[in-house]
Parts: structure tokens; sequence; C-alpha cells
């Protein structure tokens, strides 16, 4: 059983910078793959960017170039930095992981989930 908890969401303004963070409860992390999803209010839940092992990402359209994912295997950590916020950001990001993933942006694919954290941008 692997445990993710997520951290560093908060309200910022429109045009700011914000980076997430998640950690991870185990001593196989580099064996994971690993991404972020949101869920807008009244959404269903979306890809925002994935990182596999050997530390290749990919990226949800609306976020690219602004976004980047990054993780540190010795920290069991993974990151989202979230520069050049928009209002349509504004969501819960949820940290996820998963031995094989075939679909890095079908939620299907992971099997451990963090409870999200919280992202507010006003304008």
């Amino acid at each position: 059983q692997v445990q993710l908890v997520e951290s560093g969401g908060d309200s910022v303004q429109a045009g700011e910078s914000l980076r997430l963070s998640c950690i991870a409860s185990t001593n196989t992390y580099a064996r994971y793959f690993l991404a972020w999803f949101r869920q807008q209010a009244g959404k269903k839940r979306e890809a925002v960017a994935a990182i596999d092992r050997d530390g290749r990402s990919t990226y949800g359209d609306s976020v690219k170039g602004r976004f980047t994912i990054s993780k540190d295997n010795a920290k069991k950590t993974l990151y989202l930095q979230m520069n050049s916020l928009k209002l349509e950001d504004t969501a819960i990001y949820f940290c996820a992981a998963g031995l094989y993933v075939a679909d890095a942006v079908a939620e299907y694919e992971y099997n451990y989930w963090g409870q999200g954290t919280q992202v507010t941008v006003s304008s």
C-alpha cells in the first residue's frame, strides 16, 4: 500500500506561480509511474501531467508550456511547478501512482491517490 500526501495548494492571483508537492510512503518509489490530475468544480477529473520511471513527461494541452512535472526519487516526492496560472486552473489537484501504466491520462491506470490539494486562482 502506498500513501500519497499532496501539499502546496493555495489561493493566488492570475499570472502567479505555485509549486505542488506530493510525498509518497514507499521504498520502491522509483518504480512508479506518477501523475497529477485535477478536478474542477462540476467537471470530471482530468490528467494534467505524468512522468514515467525514466523521467519522461507528458502534459495536457491546457497546461503545456506553463506547468512542469518533476520528481525526486531520493525524497520520494513528486512536484508540479505551475507558472502563469489562469482562472481556469482553479481545481483540486491530486497526485497518483501506478506500477503498470499504459495510458498516462487514464485514471484507472493508477492504483494510489492522494487526498487532493486546492488551488484557487483569482483575478
